[in-house]
């Protein structure tokens, strides 16, 4: 017999198993058909909520009352309480093992609980892969570009965010209870507790959109970064005020206030360590062995290693989603540059595949569970005061942030953008897992319903319109990433200045902090080359006492390259190292006058920094061609001789694009 129930378990957790991968498969050829359509009112996220509702309709409806039959056992004392009780009917035993829940009486239908997936499957099986892709597919130039105002939105926008939520749900509350339950034990931290959760913000739906339209890269940077590490903050912000509560009583405590503080610090600070040292380890394991020639071992470590960050995270009592985010930064910043050609496509489009699944298995989840799970509380009156809160917390948290950044951006943001923020403040996944976690009180089974609501409501309606926004507010689309570099530079390269010595301080992005200019040089100097195989050697910027530690960590590799000007350089440090003249003082000037004789020194100055045929075109000239003016032999382009001081930088230009014969734009992206 109990062979029979064996047998029958397995067969039921298949066909679980084979409804979610049905479920799936019917939303990616549904994905398939939009796409091809260019349909994009529905994303696959809020398919995969409308294919889960349906399903879970049926089987919620469709099923009988079957919930088992209960025995309650009341002991005196922990001690007398059975690890394993074993029943015998009819000679065939039924052992039950002992399962400790802070949940009291918490049962539903049997048949509806087989479907129903633990809640840390979700927070340590399918979160990390989505989260961990976040950090490594992050566009770094923009994202570095913009990194004063992401850290500004994600810290101090996430806890505004969750008082303003917490502040106006309490006063739902309050109305609550003046009018139907005096005593409805739901305070002001269980109000603010919401506020952290619901501050998670998922706007999945609307970067999908941002990427297949090519949305202004700065609106797709501030938008992705403050979502990425505002989900790190909100996690953390909850495992705190959860610490705050078991910690003191209803009235506010100092001492237990100041210690959520300090864990919310600590928490994340080793969390970030923890990530750094996994990518660290990787990185170097990478650099100083072979292994990169069996890439299918090179992907195994590195995606173990990866989920590895998770799980000492995990154990040491800090939170694993911060570490694997950090992770998934480094990795890609570090020892992605130390993977074989293989190993590169190969992590990249796995981490992708796994956030594509995870994400569309959660969402598929969360309409089922709408009508799967058995302990939903609607409260109208808290369901409104929610959402009126998530609208209102949203708009304290952009448009007064923003206001305060544009006193010291020279790139403002605009307003156009800053509505385009507030329009774009969906919830998702990362704020189902945290309501989920905890449902044994009828406040966190009130939290965990109302989630699903905002989640549901703010994908469809938010998601959906998101074209239709980009639109009505006049927001560029079809911008080119990469091509935003050489224009910017080409603009700098162009600009008359009363003062051309004055122009290597001129920073090629103003907006990037101090503070981040310098650690990537020292990032570019010291950390890649010993991370990476990246140049320059250390033994060149090391101090000569560490001679036998450089020469031990410099790769061979980097002898024959110089600085790699990365993606992230060219976004942060100034325009003489991103134009890799590290070598290279000011400019030289030209006299005030400028006769047929100095101009033909001019040019005969700069022709050492060309090569080939630009330098021989050049002194072939003769001076008196030079006087009237200087074109360039190359395909479109023509530059008459100016006046004034502006003439080394049009004759350097002009020398410049003559070095390869290609197209006025080619050239122009070249220089």
């Amino acid at each position: 017999m109990s062979s029979s129930v064996a047998e029958e378990k397995h067969r039921t957790d298949s066909a679980n198993i084979l409804l979610f991968i049905a479920l799936l498969l019917l939303t990616i050829f549904t994905i398939w058909l939009l796409k091809r359509k260019r349909i994009r009112f529905l994303h696959e996220t809020g398919l995969a909520i409308v294919y889960g509702l349906i399903i879970g309709a049926v089987i919620k409806y469709t099923n009988y009352n079957s919930s088992g039959r209960i025995h309650y056992l009341n002991m005196t004392s922990t001690n007398e309480t059975p690890d394993v009780v074993v029943l015998t009917v009819d000679n065939s035993n039924f052992t039950y093992t002992k399962q400790v829940s802070t949940c009291q009486q918490l049962h539903q239908d049997e048949e509806l609980q087989k479907i129903t997936f633990d809640p840390e499957f979700f927070f340590n099986i399918l979160l990390p892969p989505i989260i961990f892709y976040a950090g490594y597919s992050l566009k770094k130039r923009h994202f570095f570009r913009n990194i004063g105002s992401i850290l500004t939105f994600a810290f101090i926008g996430t806890l505004v965010s969750a008082v303003v939520i917490g502040g106006i749900t309490y006063g739902f509350v309050l109305i609550h209870k003046s009018l139907y339950e005096p005593n409805f034990a739901f305070g002001f931290i269980d109000c603010l507790l919401f506020g952290a959760i619901v501050s998670a913000t998922d706007p999945v739906t609307v970067l999908a959109v941002f990427k297949e339209l090519k949305v202004d890269v700065d609106l797709d940077a501030l938008l992705f970064g403050e979502s990425v590490l505002n989900d790190a903050v909100a996690i953390v912000l909850v495992s705190a005020i959860k610490k705050y509560q078991s910690a003191t009583s209803a009235a506010f405590d100092s001492g237990a206030f100041f210690a959520s503080l300090g864990s919310f610090i600590g928490v994340f600070l080793g969390s970030f360590v923890i990530g750094g040292l996994a990518s660290i380890i990787t990185a170097l394991i990478f650099k100083f062995t072979k292994i990169g020639e069996f890439p299918i071992l090179e992907t195994s470590i590195f995606f173990l290693m990866s989920w590895a960050s998770f799980l000492i995270a995990e154990a040491l009592s800090l939170t694993g989603i911060v570490t694997v985010l950090f992770c998934g930064i480094t990795q890609a910043h570090y020892t992605y540059n130390n993977l074989s050609a293989e190993s590169k496509g190969r992590t990249r489009q796995l981490f992708e595949l796994l956030n594509f699944l995870a994400e569309n298995f959660i969402f598929s989840y969360m309409g089922i569970s709408m009508f799967t799970y058995s302990h939903h509380k609607f409260n109208a009156i808290f369901i409104v005061g929610a959402f009126i809160a998530v609208i209102v917390s949203r708009a304290c948290n952009i448009y007064p942030l923003s206001f305060l950044l544009n006193l010291g951006r020279k790139k403002k943001i605009p307003y156009n953008m800053q509505h385009m923020m507030m329009f774009a403040g969906l919830r998702g996944a990362i704020a189902f897992t945290l309501a989920i976690r905890t449902t044994c009180t009828e406040g966190e089974q009130m939290i965990f319903t109302t989630v699903l609501l905002i989640v549901f409501t703010t994908v469809w309606v938010l998601g959906g319109g998101t074209t239709q926004m980009l639109t009505w507010l006049n927001i560029k689309v079809g911008v080119d990433p990469d091509a935003a570099i050489p224009q910017e530079s080409d603009n700098n390269t162009s600009t008359n200045n009363s003062d051309v010595s004055n122009a290597p301080t001129r920073h090629k992005y103003a907006d990037s902090a101090w503070m981040f200019k310098n650690w990537y040089k020292f990032d570019q100097y010291y950390l890649k080359p010993i991370l990476t195989h990246a140049g320059p050697p250390l033994t060149n910027t090391l101090p000569g006492c560490c001679y036998p530690l450089a020469k031990c960590l410099t790769s061979p590799h980097a002898y024959a390259s110089s600085i790699e000007n990365d993606s992230d350089t060219d976004f942060i440090l100034n325009d003489d190292v991103a134009f890799g003249n590290q070598n290279q003082t000011n400019p030289p000037t030209l006299p005030p006058s400028g006769g047929a004789t100095n101009m033909t020194e001019v040019k005969l100055e700069a022709v050492p920094q060309v090569a080939g045929d630009a330098s021989n075109d050049i002194t072939k000239r003769d001076a008196n061609s030079a006087k009237n003016d200087v074109t360039v032999a190359s395909e479109d382009v023509t530059i008459t001789r100016p006046s004034g001081p502006s003439l080394f930088s049009s004759i350097h230009h002009e020398m410049a694009v003559e070095m390869e014969p290609v197209g006025k734009k080619e050239a122009k992206n070249q220089v």
